[in-house]
């Protein structure tokens, strides 16, 4: 976005272009600024150039010979060459640009670089606040059709050009000038073309009377000027200008907006004295530009990506795209395009997206602009009085459409700022609806890591052999790396294989709700109350559900003895797989029991010892598994006999009177509950006669060969890699798109 005294300042005089042969371009991959480039190559100069992003028009530059770099200081120019800068381009933060100046090379717009070009060609040059490109690429269309074989160059890619540009040989060039930073004052029209004025860009020109000086200059150096019938330019040109209305002709592109565009397109070829059939049928079987109304997708949905930006651009195309589907549900999909324009047409926004029957409205576009305070998307959501989605990041946007669509819906994608990455994003979705790519995240940072390496290998290989594209990731590792990165594509869902700190308390699982991506187990808050064993107590307590006494401390100085109890249990209050727990048969030795616990944390949890048959209950949604019995061979139920095969039986199962199976199941499905867990859980019980105490809920149940979870699964007829399967189909379960 230029600024007014950068083009006084910053700038070389056009005049200065005699004599250049080398250039660099800077935004090198923009529509208008590849067609320049290509222009300047048949004029035998040489060119380089850079952009922020790779695109397919740097492809078709790289053919010709055009070295380009992609990102920040990728290339820098020599002193040789030119500067031709994109008007999106910010001139103080540019590394290239800074380069380039401190080097002594002269810079220039892109307009100027076009209207130096054109020289020696009849120009015919279109503006107006809307319908600038397709009027463009219309009069290019007619004149092809009609035999003048004209130059074309347009704002946006033309399939039917090829690009963006016709390289026609004729003596007439058609171009597309704008009057968002008065570029128009770069060029010397033959014909000027204006396809209607409202206030806009009032950022850079002021006010509405500038702009409207701006354009009467404009339409005044040309020999003659197509002015919308009835609008008070026509006074501006001084009897030199012919009106049009909109055409009462056959179009491809749908809407009232492009018949009046193609009004302005048949008083040009009267103008040039193109033959009237044969332009006729150039225009009536024009097929538009890219991002005008374009229909991307038409299997199920119908997508269609537009360019509109301004209130009245968005009333038409809500308007054009009902006339095309009559019959079918509009969702409307807008990013706004700069705080100013959103300012100054808060109130004209909602008015023109109240025309579809949904709307999903993202964060607004600000090109160079900063933030201004109060405005927001939400203040056009909020005045909106058909259905609206408010999403606050453009990244959400295709989930968030999948989510309300129907397979009959229009999905009208409307802005002018980087809304365009959407549209193959929301396609290829739409186009790949299953689940193929799934990391199955293992490893972590806690004392549990070597047993998450088991469980993570183990679901991998199940999930492969249900052929999705599993792979291991340790994001642990990756994130502390030197070059801390993430593998791309991102997947379509995270197995989450992980136990223990930062793993089962809400850390991980809020790492991939900031990415946006589904993962299994319970959410950030359940996980976090479940992993926290005191809290998990209290809340089940308040649920009415059995919990040992118990008490915590931080420091062994502190004293644990519970009144009535002699044996304990001791164990770190964020851990699980009985990572630092001690049976203590005296109190006398719970102070060093504490020590070991707090090795694994900051607080320890000191538990009357509960005997008695100590069994498992997993739960897989809303269903609860059979009870898994365990038995140790000797000893305690530690680590070691945990992990150990053959260290503990375990049966399953387990040998428990038919109610009190009744009950622990009961109990199991109430604390998931209660908890606010989802996918698999597993609540662990001691049972001794009619009394039933629970120990604790695990919200990331081991899934190693040993581990409890497939034990009772299998005894419930569940493969493993069904489980596996299982945990990964409830993770997508709660991101349902219904296209």
């Amino acid at each position: 976005m230029r600024k007014p005294e950068e083009i006084q300042t910053a700038f070389s005089s056009t005049e200065l272009l005699e004599g250049c042969s080398e250039f660099f371009f800077v935004g090198i991959g923009g529509a208008g600024m590849a067609g320049i480039a290509e222009l300047l190559l048949d004029r035998g100069a040489k060119v380089r150039g850079v952009d922020s992003t790779e695109q397919d028009s740097l492809a078709k530059l790289r053919v010709l010979g055009v070295e380009i770099g992609v990102g920040a200081e990728s290339l820098v120019p020599k002193p040789t060459e030119a500067l031709v800068v994109s008007d999106a381009i910010d001139l103080e933060r540019n590394a290239a640009i800074r380069v380039g100046l401190g080097l002594g090379c002269k810079m220039f717009r892109r307009s100027q670089v076009l209207g130096w070009l054109l020289r020696g060609r009849k120009v015919i040059a279109v503006t107006g606040t809307h319908g600038k490109t397709t009027t463009t690429g219309m009069i290019g269309a007619g004149l092809i059709a009609a035999g003048f074989d004209p130059l074309v160059v347009v704002g946006a890619e033309v399939p039917e050009f090829g690009g963006a540009l016709f390289k026609g040989t004729g003596e007439w060039a058609v171009i597309e000038a704008c009057e968002a930073y008065d570029a128009t004052r770069d060029l010397q029209p033959d014909v000027a073309v204006l396809t209607n004025l409202e206030p806009d860009h009032l950022d850079f020109h002021g006010s509405f009377e500038n702009l409207q000086d701006a354009i009467k200059s404009f339409l005044q150096k040309s020999d003659r000027a197509v002015v919308p019938q009835g609008d008070e330019s026509a006074r501006w040109v001084n009897g030199r200008g012919t009106t049009f209305s909109a055409a009462n002709v056959s179009l491809t592109v749908p809407g009232e907006h492009n018949r009046k565009n193609a009004g302005a397109a048949l008083a040009v070829a009267e103008i040039v004295g193109a033959d009237r059939d044969r332009f006729i049928h150039g225009i009536s079987e024009y097929q538009g530009a890219a991002r005008r109304l374009q229909t991307v997708y038409s299997k199920g949905p119908v997508v269609i990506d537009d360019y509109a930006h301004h209130p009245t651009e968005i009333a038409a195309s809500i308007e054009a795209v009902r006339q095309l589907h009559p019959n079918r549900r509009l969702l409307a999909v807008f990013q706004p395009h700069l705080y100013s324009r959103t300012r100054d047409f808060l109130a004209d926004f909602p008015a023109a997206l109240n025309g579809a029957d949904f709307v999903l409205i993202t964060d607004i576009y600000p090109a160079r602009e900063d933030p201004i305070a109060g405005i927001s998307s939400a203040r056009i959501a909020e005045k909106l009085t058909v259905p609206y989605q408010y999403v606050p990041s453009r990244h959400l946007l295709s989930d968030a459409i999948l989510s309300v669509c129907e397979t009959n819906d229009v999905i009208l994608i409307m802005g002018a700022g980087n809304i365009a990455e959407l549209p193959p994003r929301l396609i290829a979705k739409l186009e790949r609806p299953n689940v193929e790519a799934v990391w199955v995240v293992y490893g972590g940072d806690s004392p549990e890591r070597e047993v998450s390496l088991h469980s993570g290998r183990q679901m991998a290989a199940a999930l492969q052999r249900k052929g999705y594209q599993a792979t291991l990731v340790d994001v642990t590792d990756l994130l502390l790396a030197p070059k801390p990165h993430l593998p791309t594509p991102l997947p379509d869902a995270a197995i989450l294989a992980v136990h223990g700190t930062h793993a089962e308390d809400g850390a991980i699982q809020g790492f991939f709700e900031i990415l946006h991506i589904p993962y299994s187990g319970s959410a950030i808050l359940p996980s976090a109350i479940a992993m926290d064993k005191n809290l998990t107590k209290m809340v089940l307590a308040q649920n009415g559900l059995p919990v040992p006494k118990g008490v915590v401390v931080r420091s062994s100085q502190e004293s644990a003895v519970i009144p009535g109890v002699e044996r304990y249990v001791v164990k770190p209050n964020a851990q699980g797989s009985t990572v630092g727990l001690t049976f203590v048969e005296q109190a006398q030795d719970l102070p060093e029991a504490i020590e070991t616990a707090l090795r694994y944390g900051e607080v320890a949890l000191v538990e009357e010892w509960v005997t008695g048959m100590e069994i498992s209950v997993p739960v897989l949604g809303d269903r609860v598994l059979p009870a898994v019995e365990i038995r140790p061979v000797s000893g305690q139920y530690d680590f070691a006999n945990k992990y150990l095969p053959g260290a503990t039986e375990e049966i399953c199962p387990a040998r428990l009177p038919g109610s009190v199976t009744s009950t622990v199941q009961d109990y199991a499905l109430r604390s998931h509950r209660a908890l606010g867990c989802s996918g698999a859980t597993r609540t662990d019980m001691i049972v001794d006669g009619d009394r039933i105490t629970i120990l604790e809920v695990n919200t990331l149940p081991g899934m190693t060969t040993t581990s409890l979870l497939p034990n009772s699964a299998r005894t419930a007829g569940i493969s493993y890699d069904d489980l596996c399967e299982w945990i990964l189909k409830d993770a997508l379960s709660r991101n349902v798109a219904t296209c």
